[in-house]
């Protein structure tokens, strides 16, 4: 999501959050992309998961069954990780296991990057293109009047 990640930027994110399913090398290279393209800290929280964490009686059997080999291997093998705003991990992707990651943020570090490339500043060039975001509040559900 491009533009939803270019208004994040314009409107000074520092930390940006991803939490996700997702996995694997393309993921961590795009997580490694955002942080360096938005010289921010991205924080990806994956979740690691195996079939003895799904609890019986949730109808989930026969899905878990035609989906996955019926063993306790991963589901999800993880690979949470923390990247800082040069695109270089501050936590390294954790494989296989449920592990709290942890990283000392320099908020100096934030901002001296943006003077090399600063997609949503000085790059941004609001001479030809202009993003509108409606930031309105628009609830999930709505009754009929």
């Amino acid at each position: 999501m491009p533009l939803a990640r270019y208004a994040m930027y314009a409107w000074g994110t520092q930390i940006y959050l991803a939490p996700t399913w997702d996995r694997g090398e393309t993921w961590q290279a795009t997580l490694r992309h955002i942080a360096k393209e938005g010289r921010v800290v991205v924080i990806s929280c994956c979740q690691a998961m195996r079939r003895k964490d799904i609890p019986d009686g949730l109808g989930l059997e026969k899905w878990y069954d035609q989906s996955y080999e019926a063993t306790d291997e991963w589901i999800n093998v993880g690979e949470s990780s923390i990247v800082g705003p040069d695109g270089n991990y501050l936590a390294e992707p954790v494989r296989e296991r449920e592990e709290i990651l942890y990283a000392t943020i320099d908020p100096a570090a934030l901002r001296g990057p943006k003077w090399m490339l600063d997609v949503a500043g000085h790059y941004a060039r609001p001479d030809v293109f202009r993003l509108t975001v409606d930031r309105s509040e628009k609830p999930m559900v709505r009754s009929p009047p």
